[in-house]
């Protein structure tokens, strides 16, 4: 079933609340999947690239790695530990021997780029928020899913939002029916799913189209023409927003847009407290169709 909620915020008056707001929409949504759930957040952007990794063991794992990868690197880190996860900063120009160092060390990366962090783990929405501190972040976009499980198990990997790619993301509500052939023909093109779940295989085949040229709006499109199933997409990049139906669009959805920001939600409810809603003109996403925000 899944629960999926997206926040655009227009204006930069509302970046210290993007936290707060996006984890009431994904608290209120727990009863859609209460195995696993996590938020990527569009923060402000680093002089570098961020890692965000995760340890199951973070205690041992992230101590003294911020001087075992400064040697390794031979560059300034910048290391902050929130619970199992870590942001890593890193200058552009080692990022990647950053991230094979990273691996290497069997740390497993949930996303980087130059303002996203990804935050995700087995547990209810309000308990993985409150380990991660996500009321307190800021910025100007954000993504976040609670999950329930049909693809594949319950593990911290298996949970969304998924990233394939610098600052892309993306959460996915219902199933595709061709993934293992999609993921046959991407893994040709250099674009390696990590794990069984098919959400996967749709952030590698955005990942693909963005890096052959096309804009977040047209790998999209293209989704509908190459991915079979039923899935409603919300996808994030750096600077944009995106909201994609299947043609049948059986999943439910609905948005809401104010002069301040652009919402998503698999339900109404997770809109009760946003601010203005009460003003905002309020629809369901038409089949087929792609929806698109950009700063």
């Amino acid at each position: 079933m899944c629960g999926i909620v997206g926040l655009f915020l227009k204006k930069d008056e509302l970046r210290p609340r993007l936290g707060e707001l996006l984890t009431d929409m994904l608290v209120t949504m727990t009863d859609r999947g209460p195995d696993s759930a996590g938020i990527a957040i569009y923060g402000d952007s680093a002089d570098g690239i961020k890692f965000t990794v995760q340890s199951d063991t973070p205690k041992e794992d992230f101590a003294g790695l911020e001087e075992a990868l400064r040697a390794a690197i031979d560059a300034p880190v910048s290391l902050k530990v929130l619970d199992t996860h870590a942001v890593i900063t890193v200058a552009q120009a080692t990022a990647a021997t950053a991230e094979a160092f990273l691996e290497g060390r069997g740390l497993r990366i949930m996303g980087k780029g130059e303002s996203m962090e990804i935050f995700k783990e087995v547990g209810l929405p309000q308990e993985v928020a409150d380990r991660f501190g996500l009321r307190a972040m800021s910025g100007s976009h954000g993504i976040g899913h609670t999950r329930m499980a049909t693809e594949s198990a319950v593990t911290t990997l298996g949970a969304h939002p998924f990233s394939t790619a610098e600052d892309e993301c993306i959460v996915h509500n219902g199933s595709l029916s061709n993934h293992n052939d999609m993921r046959r023909r991407l893994t040709k093109k250099g674009f390696v799913a990590k794990t069984e779940n098919d959400t996967e295989v749709a952030a590698c085949y955005v990942s693909s189209r963005i890096a052959e040229g096309a804009n977040l709006r047209e790998a999209l499109e293209g989704a509908l023409e190459d991915l079979d199933g039923f899935y409603t997409f919300v996808t994030g990049t750096k600077d944009g927003f995106g909201v994609v139906r299947d043609p049948i669009a059986c999943k439910p959805a609905v948005m809401a847009e104010t002069d301040d920001y652009v919402a998503f939600a698999s339900e109404y409810r997770a809109f009760a407290d946003l601010p203005g809603i009460e003003n905002a003109r309020v629809w369901e996403p038409e089949p087929a169709t792609v929806y698109f925000w950009e700063r």
